[in-house]
């Protein structure tokens, strides 16, 4: 098999773009901006979610579903959401076609089928999902009320790629209602350490917690939390954010709740989400000229074994044996593929399963049977070493947690190398320049100071680190006092 992935210090963009379709995860569809995404691919996103959905329901959520599409009067009624997201909007104004008198065969809009308001397609689902919460919260008995949905919203992008920026994307959106400001807070950080936990623990990447600047917060929140992560391009990813929405949906849609007291106040509210942007996350974390490199914890196939045969007699008796050896992996719910296809050669199989990042390889041929041993391939080192198959089974299930960790570890050590402190605007632009990465610099606060850096360098404020070291500084750009560095990168 033929990967011919181009280099990704030749083309980083080219590389990802390439893997994405070659390894079968997502291709583009007949609609502009929008993404097929295949069956190997969805079994990713399928792993993400069932975990995600864990993490949800046991720090107390419940699933809903909400509509597609909002009334343009109701997504109007939160002023800086509806400012935000107008740009990006896709509006229905007609509920029904016709045949073209003119042009026989073809549909045309029937004039007389005008809607008698526009609807939204979500962009979001604040303004359908608070609406609703006025009918479901009368009392702080009501509350907290702490709902997730799984869904699509569609945003109307102009430049897309495959995963990091589609017209339509998969996501889950977390909203929640909470009786006081402390409460919601508290929501809002949890969340951003769910998704902190999820990011390192399952898709083995580091990532720096904080907080949006002003100018860079969801619209219509009073703070946004973040994880911001490091691709091997030195390119930042924002890979999940969390936001403190105050009162001002519960304002804007007049959600109110009798307090212990029986005096009316307003609640006090959460949204939070990620998207199927991970999965464009995972593979520029990981991956390599070779292709995918999954970590165990979230591949759909964590061992694939590729038998070694020139007869049917020969398959018949590797067959035996590796059939055991599937039922024991299964037992560990290590999830296993017998790749016994008499149409590909072993080649073949072999840089397939590379090029798709499953974590281990196993060959096993006639040899093999004789001497009692096994080839086990590792995909993120491409090593492989003989073992026995009194311990083979053990020895993959303690492998696949090296993996892990050493995929983790790797990409922490990228991002540590990759954080650099400068102290003047030189120092900054010859940073992202020749090493990329996040660069650690002072700010004096002001969104116009911001906005002017990011116009010089395309570099934005990824984020004010929760952890950061109050200290005094100057501003990099306008020398004035700053009370602490700030995150800058470039990013996707």
């Amino acid at each position: 098999m033929s990967k011919n992935l181009t280099k990704r210090e030749e083309d980083y963009s080219k590389w990802y773009n390439e893997l994405v379709v070659k390894a079968d995860l997502a291709e583009n569809s007949g609609v502009r901006g929008c993404m097929v995404i295949k069956p190997y691919g969805y079994a990713i996103w399928e792993k993400m979610q069932a975990e995600l959905d864990r993490m949800f329901k046991e720090t107390g959520h419940s699933n809903a579903y909400f509509p597609l599409f909002v009334p343009k009067s109701m997504f109007e009624a939160e002023e800086k959401n509806a400012e935000g997201f107008a740009k990006e909007c896709a509006i229905v104004t007609h509920y029904r076609l016709k045949n073209d008198p003119d042009k026989p065969g073809k549909l045309m809009v029937d004039p007389n089928a005008k809607l008698e308001e526009e609807l939204i397609v979500r962009p979001t689902s604040e303004a359908i999902i608070w609406s609703t919460y006025k009918n479901w919260v009368q009392s702080y008995r009501d509350l907290p009320l702490l709902i997730n949905q799984w869904a699509n919203v569609v945003r109307w992008e102009m430049r897309t790629r495959l995963f990091l920026r589609t017209a339509e994307f998969l996501w889950q959106e977390g909203h929640t209602a909470h009786a006081t400001k402390v409460e919601a807070i508290e929501e809002s950080e949890k969340m951003m350490n769910v998704y902190a936990d999820f990011v390192e623990n399952f898709m083995a990447i580091p990532v720096v917690r904080g907080l949006k600047t002003e100018t860079e917060r969801f619209a219509g929140a009073e703070e946004t939390y973040c994880i911001e992560a490091l691709m091997q391009d030195g390119k930042a990813l924002q890979a999940g954010t969390s936001h403190f929405l105050g009162q001002n949906f519960a304002k804007a849609f007049d959600v109110k709740f009798a307090n212990a007291e029986g005096k009316q106040e307003y609640v006090w509210g959460t949204s939070w989400g990620v998207s199927t942007r991970l999965m464009g996350a995972l593979v520029m974390t990981h991956s390599d000229d070779n292709g995918l490199v999954l970590p165990p914890n979230l591949a759909p196939i964590q061992v694939v074994i590729v038998p070694i045969f020139k007869t049917d007699e020969e398959l018949e008796k590797i067959s035996e044996v590796v059939e055991g050896l599937v039922s024991r992996f299964k037992k560990l719910k290590i999830s296993v593929k017998f790749d016994n296809r008499t149409t590909q050669k072993p080649g073949f199989k072999f840089a397939e399963w590379e090029l798709k990042g499953v974590p281990v390889r196993i060959a096993v041929g006639p040899k093999d049977i004789e001497n009692g041993t096994f080839e086990v391939a590792r995909r993120d080192t491409l090593s492989k070493e003989l073992i026995s198959k009194e311990v083979i089974v053990e020895h993959i299930y303690d492998l696949l947690e090296t993996i892990q960790n050493d995929l983790f570890n790797k990409a922490l050590n990228y991002r540590d190398t990759h954080i650099t402190e400068v102290n003047n605007f030189d120092e900054f632009k010859d940073i992202l320049e020749n090493k990329a990465g996040f660069v650690s610099a002072h700010w004096d606060g002001t969104p116009e100071t911001e906005e002017k850096i990011k116009d010089l360098t395309k570099a934005t404020i990824r984020c004010i680190p929760l952890d950061r070291v109050e200290e005094e500084g100057k501003c990099i750009l306008t020398g004035t006092k700053s009370v602490g560095r700030v995150l800058f990168a470039k990013a996707y």
